[in-house]
């Protein structure tokens, strides 16, 4: 068995140790706060044997195989230093860094270290999305030209998201990273991002963040496809996560917010579905939440490769790619014009 130690306690952290139950060769050993209570609570709530509240203990453990970081933006440079030197698998949450300055020197640390590592950008695992997939790999819709991908609620859960300067951006980087990894998924990887286009608007939530809470950008191949990337933290009504790609021979839709169950109701029920904004009236609750988002599979994927010591499909480098087209993103946004994205050696 692959034992797995988590950092975080948060709705994250909880999404990743729900996807472990997934896993029949892995097992949650360990898990981290740094308040002691709340890991205590997490390692009751998913029967984790040891809470610890020191990172650096945690990722010494000799029951630690791997370490999975679901941790605020401004935290993984310092965790996956202390994963690194303690010679442990690493996992870290999208995104990968703040900047692609930052993310650099994270894929630097691993490679250094000589550790195995996996970016867990868990959009491309969903089964949508890999259905979607297939189907374009199969030729379904021709050579495909365009893709429109949209990711929108109503803000995120965690208070440090809403701190711009903290995080490292606003919507976009929150949520842009999973599009944009889903264009290079579907555009191919050997296919670079050229040059962006993008805005970015506080136009909401003035009150809480001095970073975009609407953004629109569009990325542009080498091999002249383009993809439109929108991000909302105003939408209410719960999760929107939608792509339409558009080929020579057809289309395809993918919306993983559309689910078998819905209905009125006058009684909160509990829990629906991420960010509802509502227990009552008109509601959506998404079955299987964590496999339908595809952590599931990505965890199982994870720990196939590690166990085997292969590179998964999504690398830090994958990490570092998407980091420097955001990059791009708001130097645009701050411009208005397109941007080069200048990828490092």
């Amino acid at each position: 068995m692959i034992k797995v130690g988590i950092l975080g306690s948060g709705f994250i952290s909880d999404s990743y140790a729900d996807s472990l139950l997934d896993v029949r060769s892995a097992v949650l050993t360990a898990n981290y706060s740094r308040d002691i209570e709340r890991a205590r609570a997490f390692a009751e709530r998913w029967a984790s044997p040891a809470a610890y509240d020191s990172m650096e203990a945690l990722a010494a453990s000799p029951d630690v195989d791997v370490v999975v970081i679901a941790l605020p933006n401004e935290v993984h440079l310092e965790a996956v230093r202390i994963v690194a030197a303690a010679g442990k698998g690493v996992i870290c949450t999208k995104p990968l860094a703040r900047t692609a300055a930052e993310a650099a020197e994270i894929l630097d640390i691993v490679t250094a270290a000589g550790v195995w590592h996996g970016y867990a950008e868990s959009s491309v695992f969903s089964p949508n999305i890999q259905k979607a997939y297939e189907m374009v790999e199969a030729g379904g819709i021709g050579e495909l030209l365009t893709m429109r991908a949209r990711e929108a609620h109503s803000g995120p859960h965690a208070p440090h998201f809403w701190d711009a300067e903290t995080a490292g951006g606003g919507a976009l980087l929150d949520m842009g990273c999973h599009t944009v990894e889903s264009a290079r998924h579907f555009f191919g990887k050997d296919n670079p991002v050229t040059e962006v286009f993008a805005w970015g608007a506080t136009m909401v939530h003035t009150d809480k963040t001095t970073g975009e809470d609407n953004a629109v950008a569009l990325v542009k191949f080498a091999g002249g496809q383009l993809a439109t990337i929108e991000s909302s933290w105003v939408e209410k009504g719960g999760m929107q996560l939608r792509h339409e790609l558009v080929g020579t021979a057809g289309r395809l839709v993918t919306d993983t917010s559309v689910t078998p169950v819905w209905g009125f109701i006058e009684k909160p029920v509990g829990y629906l579905v991420e960010k509802s904004d509502a227990e009552t009236g008109w509601v959506y609750p998404v079955p299987e939440e964590t496999r339908a988002y595809g952590f599931s599979q990505q965890m199982r994927h994870f720990i196939d490769h590690f166990a085997a010591g292969t590179a998964p499909s999504e690398t830090f480098e994958d990490g570092l790619i998407v980091n420097t087209i955001l990059d791009a993103c708001y130097r645009s946004m701050r411009t208005g014009t397109w941007e080069s994205v200048d990828y490092p050696s």
